[in-house]
């Protein structure tokens, strides 16, 4: 199975020797990714909007595998305090509520501390969205 590896550009991708994501098959993986806006380098201070950015730059990562959100099947979300976590309901709904993907959310530390969230999806690629 070829794999194809999805770069943000980040230089601690060549620095720590990871992709953003990594196609294998229909299955794409994405790294765990903060909510950072990666084109001014700037982070929100408010949860929610970090958990909103973390999805643009999941998306544009997606974007480049050839899927969409709606394609995501697995969601890990990170968080260092997890009485943030209610304050981001709203926004992953909206990106993923049509997916409604298994979903985790552990509550641990995260390498800087202006970091909220952590989000971490597994895609499979034309899988749709079905209810059930």
């Amino acid at each position: 199975m070829q794999r194809q590896h999805i770069s943000s550009g980040s230089r601690f991708e060549t620095e720590i020797g990871y992709s953003r994501a990594v196609v294998a098959g229909d299955w794409i993986f994405v790294s765990g990714t903060t909510g950072f806006d990666y084109a001014s380098m700037t982070i929100s201070d408010d949860v929610a909007a970090q958990a909103a950015q973390c999805f643009k730059n999941i998306a544009a990562a997606l974007a480049q595998a050839g899927a969409t959100l709606d394609e995501v099947v697995r969601v890990n979300y990170i968080l260092p305090h997890a009485a943030d976590f209610e304050a981001c309901w709203p926004v992953l709904r909206q990106y993923l509520g049509r997916a409604r993907p298994a979903a985790t959310m552990v509550c641990a530390g995260l390498i800087d501390p202006r970091m909220k969230i952590e989000i971490e999806v597994t895609a499979l690629k034309a899988s749709g969205v079905r209810d059930g």
